[in-house]
């Protein structure tokens, strides 16, 4: 059995090579891969990548991805199709980002390859990919066990075991650092900094009024759980309904007098900025909000509110007022020992440039709209 926190360690390691498109080494059954994504692929680094082996590489892809480019895909998460060693770095990044289709629309047809043993290797892998907003398509290369030479022994390696307790373990998260900063909707404000132990991702909670007297006394503090929305929330952006939602909470927070706001760090449904910008892309190409996101590979709403509840226990808050109009939200705190005593419905007129937006929330994500 694996080591816990080595096992953590040396993923956080992969996916910190990753996030920078560095090649790493995934060690599966009875094969070693080198690895490195797709989405930003550089000809240096896939000419670094063929360097490491003669064998014929693969790209992996998501069940999603696979059917839009029209690939059977079975009962896996991840697909892999044979690219040949003489594809140039941008015709791979076209069969990776829906983005691009419309710029390229021949890509087919493809051979798929089967895994064996190591497709959860593969299935985790793209997890991980998403973990760390990348799109889930990696770029592999078979390694011979000869093929022990200094340049691939220096990329970091992850066992498949290494990677399922990286995914499947806990996640606790630690309070940074507190302070009072008066807001214009209410001046007894503290903001508080929670670290994510796994990742190191930091999600700010937004305490109005003397929240650990009045959770305390057992009363059911007033929350909204909000994902941070770079476009709604600073620039004022119309095609969603964030900022709206995000200062008509802090107003809520100020007159109730007590309260708090989790400002999450989950941006586009927790797909990434960039990844919410390509999504944008693809609405602009006649997609809607939902499609765009599964057409990328990734699910409709990709974020993690367990955090929030840890966070919410954390802070001494176990019984709440959620003000939601996702019943996902509802559901997730639930299950993991946040009572709701009830839910505060939050929302606001549409304009021209989200009615259909929030037409797609109610009717494909279920929202109380």
């Amino acid at each position: 059995m694996a080591d816990t926190k080595r096992s953590r360690r040396r993923v956080d390691r992969i996916l910190d090579e990753w996030r920078r498109s560095q090649i790493v080494r995934l060690v599966g059954r009875s094969q070693h891969y080198a690895a490195v994504p797709a989405d930003l692929l550089s000809t240096d680094r896939w000419q670094e990548l063929l360097s490491l082996s003669e064998n014929q590489p693969f790209l992996l892809v998501s069940a999603r991805r696979a059917a839009v480019l029209k690939v059977k895909a079975g009962g896996e998460r991840a697909v892999g199709i044979a690219v040949g060693r003489d594809r140039s770095a941008a015709t791979l990044i076209a069969i990776a980002d829906p983005e691009r289709d419309l710029a390229t629309p021949m890509k087919g047809p493809f051979e798929t390859i089967t895994f064996g043993e190591d497709q959860a290797l593969f299935d985790d892998a793209l997890t991980c990919m998403k973990r760390i907003s990348r799109l889930p398509a990696l770029l592999l290369l078979p390694l011979n066990g000869a093929e022990c030479v200094p340049e691939i022994d220096f990329l970091l390696s992850a066992s498949h075991e290494d990677v399922n307790i990286y995914l499947t373990s806990a996640t606790p998260v630690e309070e940074v650092v507190r302070a009072h900063v008066p807001l214009a909707a209410s001046p007894n404000t503290q903001l508080a900094i929670f670290r994510g132990q796994q990742n190191g991702t930091d999600h700010l909670a937004i305490l109005v009024g003397d929240v650990a007297r009045a959770a305390g006394r057992g009363d059911p503090i007033l929350t909204r759980l909000h994902s941070e929305c770079l476009t709604g929330d600073l620039l004022g952006s119309l095609k969603c309904d964030c900022g709206d939602q995000l200062r008509g909470a802090l107003a809520a927070l100020s007159e109730e007098g007590v309260g708090v706001l989790m400002y999450l760090a989950q941006e586009g449904r927790g797909i990434g900025l960039t990844n919410k910008m390509r999504a944008y892309s693809l609405q602009d190409q006649g997609f809607d909000t939902v499609e765009a996101n599964l057409r990328l590979g990734f699910d409709d709403d990709e974020r993690d509110f367990k955090i929030a509840a840890e966070i919410l226990k954390t802070l001494g808050v176990n019984r709440i007022k959620l003000m939601t109009n996702n019943p996902q939200k509802v559901e997730v705190l639930q299950a993991h020992g946040i009572e709701i005593t009830e839910r505060v419905e939050h929302k606001f007129a549409a304009n021209p440039h989200n009615e259909l937006y929030l037409q797609i929330k109610k009717e494909k994500s279920g929202h109380f709209l």
